[in-house]
């Protein structure tokens, strides 16, 4: 409130909703709730735009189908976020899927983040993850900060310092 910034927050389930949706302006719905139809509905009658990231098991059109469920149930806008798949590959937490990503941008005209941070599960794979995907359509980047990285009390591994994140681009 102080610095004016719109607020985004994660519904675990519909619970959480009421809380959620009255302090944030910007309801996500994370990878392991994507496929929650009951979920959705709810959120979509909120009234709030939704971050919608894509299921570490979900396909495109999955994803983009969940994205079409939000709509069709009254959400007012949705924004898709690549967060990256589950393979089999261990030097990343996920794969992120940058021909997932292209496919998605031909196919909806609704924004798409990428969120390099998840994917890579560490610091020094988040920059050339997120320019690969800028490079392959995203709009936008959701990249996890910290003014001191290794004492973030999650993700510190993946935590971009403010100087990182500001030479990001």
């Amino acid at each position: 409130d102080e610095l004016g910034l719109p607020v985004c927050s994660e519904a675990l389930d519909e619970a959480s909703l009421d809380e959620v949706a009255s302090s944030c302006q910007l309801i996500q719905i994370g990878t392991r709730t994507m496929a929650a139809y009951g979920l959705l509905r709810a959120v979509a009658r909120c009234g709030r735009p939704v971050l919608l990231k894509r299921g570490f098991g979900a396909t495109v059109e999955e994803w983009l189908g969940a994205a079409e469920h939000l709509l069709s149930a009254g959400a007012p806008a949705v924004v898709l976020c690549e967060r990256g798949i589950r393979s089999f590959e261990r030097a990343t937490r996920s794969t992120l899927d940058l021909g997932g990503l292209a496919a998605a941008r031909l196919s909806t005209a609704l924004p798409i983040l990428v969120d390099p941070s998840h994917a890579a599960g560490s610091r020094g794979l988040v920059r050339p993850l997120a320019l690969a995907g800028v490079a392959a359509g995203a709009d936008g980047l959701l990249v996890e900060c910290h003014p001191e990285p290794c004492e973030s009390r999650s993700d510190a591994a993946q935590a971009l310092s403010l100087g990182e994140l500001t030479t990001l681009a």
